[in-house]
Formats: structure tokens, C-alpha cells, sequence
């Protein structure tokens, strides 16, 4: 099983860690992973800003780029699931490459079925949900559906030595980035953060974790500006951790 590791743009420049730490866990694991140089952005800032023909070059490159292995695999659930989901799309084609990417949480969770423990956390934690990751590739039930409760991420956290995962009063709703919504519609954006990062300290958490960057970035700003004193880490930080 040869795997591509994806590093998204927003990972690289603000979150680098991110991208080692997932690197790091995959090598802990005995996986075959291989990072391509010369990655390029995914294509979805602009296509969710209305410019998808933009998006198309970066779409080719990406789909060129990974076709070699046999999963593609990134620490983001927004882009994962844009890769997925649009690629075809945009390419007009089946898009071997789409069908292969897969977010490290489902990765860890669905193919390489991890059941050893990982690391040691001693710290509570709450658990959010990113909107792409619970309705578009279904890491957790949507709270809408009336269906068996799953959360293949906090299947995950419970691998960690010493770590309290708790999750907050409305556990899928979303916390406002939403790429171009948060830049769109600023103010909106900003109270849906506030109201979200309050939800997660009223669990008592000293940390608040998920899948995605951009939604850990977002409520990251929110708490900075408000002066709230919680902290931030992507799932593979505290997978990753003291191994």
C-alpha cells in the first residue's frame, strides 16, 4: 500500500506541524508514505469563490501528481472532501485520483483499522465537528439523522493514553468559517465562532480538537480576539504525541 501524503496549501503556510505530525504517525504505523514535492492548492478557494475554471489547472496537477499511489491521503477534511467530491467534476472524468483521497481520520479509521494504542495525552479534549467531515464524508451521524451514533474521530482519540474527550451542546453545528462565508459575511461568521468556541469551554476542555485546520483556525482567532484561554490542536497532533 504505497500512500501519497497531501499537504494542503493553508496546512504548509500556517500549520506545518500538521503535515509532520501526520507524516510522523504514518511512520510510527509502518506505512509506506511518501510526500510528492511541488504540491499545488486543491483548487478550492476558487471554486468556492466562483471561479472554477481556475480551478481546473490545479485539479489536473493534482490528479497527475497522485496517480501513482494507491491512497492519497490529507490532514483536512474540507479538502479531502473537495478532491472527492468536485474533482470529476471539474475534470470531467472518473478521476482515479478523487476516488483514492481520503482524510487522515477516515484513512487511520476505515483502511488501516488502528486499534493499537497511540501515544499519551493527559489533558481533556472537546471534540469538534467539521460541517465536511460529518455530512460529506460521514466521519460522524449527522445530529439531523435518526441514526446509530459514530465518530470515527473520537474512535480515534480514545487510542491515546490519558486523554478526556468530552464534546460540546450541539456537537455538528458548524462554527462559521466556511472559506468565503466568513469573509462575506463577517459579522455572522464571527458570532457563529464565538457562540461555538463558548459551547467548547462550558465542557470544562483545555483543548479543543478536530479534523480541519481551517475550523481550528477560525475558532482560534475567535477565542484570541474574546481573550479566551483555551488551546488548539489538530487530531494527529494528539495522536502523534510522545510517540
Amino acid at each position: 500500500m504505497k500512500i501519497g501524503l497531501f499537504i494542503p496549501c493553508y496546512v504548509d503556510a500556517v500549520y506545518p506541524e500538521v503535515g509532520v505530525a501526520t507524516y510522523k504517525l504514518f511512520k510510527h504505523l509502518g506505512l509506506d508514505v511518501e510526500y510528492p514535492e511541488n504540491q499545488t492548492c486543491c483548487g478550492q478557494p476558487m471554486a468556492n469563490a466562483g471561479f472554477e475554471k481556475q480551478a481546473i489547472p490545479l485539479a489536473q496537477k493534482f490528479d497527475e501528481k497522485f496517480k501513482g499511489y494507491d491512497y492519497i491521503v490529507a490532514p483536512s477534511v474540507s479538502c479531502t472532501a473537495f478532491v472527492r467530491l468536485n474533482h470529476p467534476r471539474l475534470l470531467d472524468h472518473e478521476c482515479e485520483t478523487a476516488k483514492r483521497a481520503m482524510d487522515v481520520v477516515e484513512f487511520l479509521h476505515d483502511v488501516v483499522k488502528v486499534k493499537q494504542s497511540l501515544g499519551t495525552f493527559p489533558h481533556k479534549v472537546s471534540l469538534h465537528n467539521s460541517c465536511h467531515g460529518v455530512r460529506e464524508l460521514g466521519l460522524s451521524t449527522p445530529s439531523e439523522m435518526h441514526a446509530e451514533k459514530f465518530n470515527k474521530i473520537k474512535d480515534l482519540l480514545h487510542l491515546v493514553d490519558g486523554i478526556d474527550v468530552v464534546e460540546p451542546e450541539r456537537p455538528d453545528e458548524c462554527c462559521g468559517f466556511g472559506g468565503m462565508f466568513s469573509i462575506e459575511e463577517t459579522a455572522v461568521s464571527a458570532q457563529m465562532g464565538k457562540d461555538k468556541v463558548e459551547r467548547h469551554m462550558a465542557t470544562g476542555a483545555e483543548y479543543i480538537t478536530g479534523a480541519d485546520c481551517s475550523c481550528l483556525m477560525h475558532m482560534a482567532g475567535v477565542a484570541k480576539k474574546q481573550g479566551l484561554k483555551i488551546e488548539f490542536k489538530h487530531i494527529v497532533e494528539i495522536l502523534a504525541a510522545g510517540l
